[in-house]
Protein backbone atom coordinates (compact mmCIF):
# COMPACT_ATOMS: atom_id res chain seq x y z
CA UNK A 1 0.00 0.00 0.00
CA UNK A 2 1.17 3.63 -1.06
CA UNK A 3 0.20 7.10 0.01
CA UNK A 4 1.48 10.48 -0.82
CA UNK A 5 -0.63 13.25 1.41
CA UNK A 6 0.13 16.43 3.15
CA UNK A 7 -0.86 15.45 5.98
CA UNK A 8 1.22 13.76 9.08
CA UNK A 9 0.98 10.44 10.29
CA UNK A 10 0.73 8.71 13.14
CA UNK A 11 3.43 6.00 13.17
CA UNK A 12 1.97 3.18 15.68
CA UNK A 13 -1.58 3.45 14.62
CA UNK A 14 -0.05 2.97 11.12
CA UNK A 15 1.91 -0.39 11.63
CA UNK A 16 -1.22 -1.22 13.67
CA UNK A 17 -3.98 -1.05 10.93
CA UNK A 18 -1.16 -3.10 8.24
CA UNK A 19 -0.67 -6.36 11.17
CA UNK A 20 -4.78 -6.07 11.90
CA UNK A 21 -6.24 -9.37 12.48
CA UNK A 22 -2.64 -11.20 10.78
CA UNK A 23 -0.99 -13.95 12.27
CA UNK A 24 0.96 -15.00 9.25
CA UNK A 25 3.74 -11.92 10.16
CA UNK A 26 6.53 -12.41 12.26
CA UNK A 27 8.38 -9.23 11.96
CA UNK A 28 7.76 -5.88 11.36
CA UNK A 29 10.33 -3.67 10.44
CA UNK A 30 9.62 0.15 10.19
CA UNK A 31 11.41 3.62 9.05
CA UNK A 32 10.31 6.81 9.68
CA UNK A 33 12.46 9.86 8.28
CA UNK A 34 12.18 13.45 9.41
CA UNK A 35 13.24 16.73 8.23
CA UNK A 36 16.49 17.65 10.64
CA UNK A 37 18.00 20.41 11.11
CA UNK A 38 21.87 20.34 10.52
CA UNK A 39 22.84 23.28 13.08
CA UNK A 40 20.20 25.92 12.72
CA UNK A 41 20.80 25.52 8.58
CA UNK A 42 17.27 24.63 8.13
CA UNK A 43 14.24 26.18 8.54
CA UNK A 44 11.92 24.40 6.43
CA UNK A 45 11.52 21.36 3.49
CA UNK A 46 9.65 21.65 0.71
CA UNK A 47 8.91 18.44 -0.81
CA UNK A 48 7.03 18.11 -4.42
CA UNK A 49 6.14 15.42 -6.85
CA UNK A 50 4.06 15.44 -10.06
CA UNK A 51 0.81 13.42 -9.08
CA UNK A 52 -0.19 10.33 -10.74
CA UNK A 53 3.72 9.51 -11.79
CA UNK A 54 4.70 9.07 -8.19
CA UNK A 55 2.44 6.84 -7.10
CA UNK A 56 2.79 4.40 -9.71
CA UNK A 57 6.41 4.72 -9.20
CA UNK A 58 5.87 4.03 -5.87
CA UNK A 59 3.49 1.04 -6.61
CA UNK A 60 5.96 -0.13 -8.99
CA UNK A 61 8.97 -0.34 -6.03
CA UNK A 62 6.73 -2.44 -3.61
CA UNK A 63 5.92 -4.72 -6.02
CA UNK A 64 9.69 -5.35 -7.24
CA UNK A 65 10.19 -5.27 -3.30
CA UNK A 66 7.63 -8.10 -3.26
CA UNK A 67 9.19 -9.70 -5.65
CA UNK A 68 12.54 -9.77 -4.17
CA UNK A 69 11.50 -10.94 -0.56
CA UNK A 70 8.40 -13.02 0.69
CA UNK A 71 6.71 -9.83 2.23
CA UNK A 72 3.07 -10.52 3.83
CA UNK A 73 2.73 -6.79 3.52
CA UNK A 74 4.14 -3.48 3.38
CA UNK A 75 3.55 0.37 3.44
CA UNK A 76 4.97 3.68 2.35
CA UNK A 77 3.54 7.15 3.10
CA UNK A 78 5.30 10.01 1.93
CA UNK A 79 4.92 13.26 2.70
CA UNK A 80 4.47 16.44 0.21
CA UNK A 81 4.41 20.58 0.95
CA UNK A 82 6.14 22.41 3.63
CA UNK A 83 7.76 20.79 6.48
CA UNK A 84 9.41 22.13 9.47
CA UNK A 85 13.04 20.00 11.72
CA UNK A 86 11.54 17.42 13.21
CA UNK A 87 8.47 16.91 11.03
CA UNK A 88 7.63 12.83 9.79
CA UNK A 89 8.76 12.90 6.12
CA UNK A 90 8.20 9.20 5.03
CA UNK A 91 7.21 5.96 6.88
CA UNK A 92 8.56 2.73 5.26
CA UNK A 93 6.97 -0.76 7.03
CA UNK A 94 7.70 -3.86 5.67
CA UNK A 95 6.34 -7.41 7.21
CA UNK A 96 7.40 -11.18 6.84
CA UNK A 97 7.60 -14.59 8.40
CA UNK A 98 11.17 -13.51 8.91
CA UNK A 99 13.31 -10.69 10.26
CA UNK A 100 15.82 -10.43 7.34
CA UNK A 101 13.61 -10.81 4.14
CA UNK A 102 11.20 -7.27 6.42
CA UNK A 103 15.14 -5.60 6.96
CA UNK A 104 16.29 -5.96 3.47
CA UNK A 105 13.18 -4.78 1.90
CA UNK A 106 12.67 -1.87 4.25
CA UNK A 107 16.49 -0.99 2.90
CA UNK A 108 15.64 -1.60 -0.45
CA UNK A 109 12.25 0.68 0.02
CA UNK A 110 14.60 3.23 1.45
CA UNK A 111 17.74 3.46 -0.80
CA UNK A 112 14.99 4.05 -3.65
CA UNK A 113 13.32 6.81 -2.29
CA UNK A 114 16.54 8.42 -1.39
CA UNK A 115 17.33 8.41 -5.21
CA UNK A 116 15.46 7.80 -7.57
CA UNK A 117 11.77 8.32 -6.14
CA UNK A 118 9.73 11.51 -8.17
CA UNK A 119 10.15 13.80 -5.74
CA UNK A 120 12.12 16.97 -5.53
CA UNK A 121 13.26 18.36 -2.40
CA UNK A 122 14.18 22.07 -1.57
CA UNK A 123 15.77 23.15 1.76
CA UNK A 124 15.63 26.52 3.23
CA UNK A 125 17.43 28.60 5.88
CA UNK A 126 19.01 31.36 6.50
CA UNK A 127 21.50 31.52 3.96
CA UNK A 128 18.73 31.01 1.08
CA UNK A 129 16.85 27.76 -0.63
CA UNK A 130 19.03 25.07 -2.62
CA UNK A 131 17.33 21.97 -4.14
CA UNK A 132 18.58 18.60 -2.16
CA UNK A 133 20.61 16.15 -4.78
CA UNK A 134 20.99 12.08 -3.57
CA UNK A 135 24.64 12.10 -2.36
CA UNK A 136 27.08 9.68 -3.19
CA UNK A 137 26.68 7.27 -0.22
CA UNK A 138 23.13 6.89 -1.11
CA UNK A 139 23.96 6.17 -4.73
CA UNK A 140 26.46 3.13 -3.74
CA UNK A 141 23.83 2.42 -1.22
CA UNK A 142 20.64 1.96 -3.94
CA UNK A 143 23.48 0.19 -6.38
CA UNK A 144 24.22 -2.61 -4.23
CA UNK A 145 20.37 -3.46 -4.84
CA UNK A 146 21.14 -3.83 -8.88
CA UNK A 147 24.10 -5.76 -8.13
CA UNK A 148 22.09 -8.58 -6.43
CA UNK A 149 19.54 -8.79 -8.57
CA UNK A 150 21.89 -9.12 -11.49
CA UNK A 151 23.05 -12.18 -9.31
CA UNK A 152 20.45 -13.28 -9.13
CA UNK A 153 19.36 -13.65 -12.55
Amino acid sequence: MIRVQTEDFDIGAEIKALKAERTDIGAIVSFTGTVRDSAGKITEMTLEHYPGMTETELARIEKEAHTRWPLQASLIVHRTGTLKPGDNIVLVVTASEHRDAAFDAAKFLMDYLKTSAPFWKRETGPAGSNWVEAKAHDEAARARWSARKDAAE
